[in-house]
């Protein structure tokens, strides 16, 4: 089930948005963002809302609506389906108006609810990618834009015709930027956990920040540094954070089994539970 909030009303299915000559169809000034209503929770939503608002700003446009009025409309659209539903939350921005520069008032808003399940706790393949993620001087990476995305299905496309079903990308330097699809994470052979650090070539993750802060809060520190590629082939462990899985373990990183380890599953626990009990 779809189910969209666009120009005052709310509509079941596909709804189209878009005309021929908006700035957003032709030109690519559309951002938007994933929240997640898990059984009537919202873990984080209100984060997901700001950075909509902040993506949209960084592409020169301006969100129709505040954080407050948006979560408004979240509740009321999660209230139409069933109270077990599991759905993905998409509110989305785009400009309708300017030749080449979007003229920020005429950007629009539409927010889309979905059923889309939790991926199963069973994990996923990877390889590294011979393509790499763009930095802050070439490309809006501080934004969730729909722009970026030519750059994560082209990864995935390499991945997919090499048998995996994810792509680690390296940032210009060479040093490992995320998954194409999430953030990474992976554990050392001494037991250490590590994260790339924030470095302007990849989006600072809303549940990977959370998931640091639950694994701080447990007693296990996330250490956040440069990484290069050749470390994730001692790894012990290697798993990801994002909206659409949350803690996802990955099983097989090239030619090497891995297992689903006791990080990855104590992070995916802890988030549960942080979810459970907001």
């Amino acid at each position: 089930m779809y189910l969209t909030y666009f120009n005052g009303a709310w509509s079941e299915g596909n709804t189209p948005l878009f005309g021929a000559m908006d700035h957003s169809v032709w030109l690519g000034s559309s951002v938007f963002d994933g929240a997640r209503a898990i059984r009537g929770h919202l873990p984080d939503l209100r984060p997901h809302l700001q950075r909509v608002i902040h993506s949209a700003e960084r592409l020169g446009m301006q969100c129709p609506l505040s954080v407050d009025e948006m979560e408004a409309l979240v509740r009321e659209g999660v209230a139409k389906f069933p109270p077990d539903a599991v759905l993905y939350i998409r509110p989305l921005v785009f400009a309708t108006e300017g030749l080449l520069v979007p003229v920020p008032e005429s950007s629009a808003f539409a927010l889309t609810l979905f059923d889309a399940a939790i991926p199963p706790f069973t994990g996923f393949t990877a390889c590294l990618s011979t393509l790499l993620r763009p930095d802050a001087r070439m490309a809006p990476t501080d934004a969730k834009a729909s722009s970026l995305y030519a750059n994560t299905t082209r990864v995935l496309r390499e991945a997919k015709a090499r048998g995996f079903d994810n792509g680690v990308v390296c940032d210009m330097d060479g040093n490992v930027a995320e998954f194409a699809t999430a953030n990474l994470f992976f554990v050392t052979l001494d037991g250490a956990v590590v994260t790339p650090a924030l470095n302007g070539t990849f989006l600072a993750g809303i549940t990977r920040a959370r998931v640091i802060a639950l694994l701080k809060e447990n007693g296990v520190t996330v250490q956040e540094r440069s990484v290069r590629p050749a470390e994730l082939e001692t790894a012990t462990e290697i798993f990801n954070t994002g909206n659409f899985g949350k803690v996802t373990p990955c099983v097989r990183y090239e030619e090497r089994a891995l297992p689903v380890g006791p990080v990855a599953t104590r992070a995916r626990d802890l988030y549960f539970a942080f979810m459970e009990a907001n």
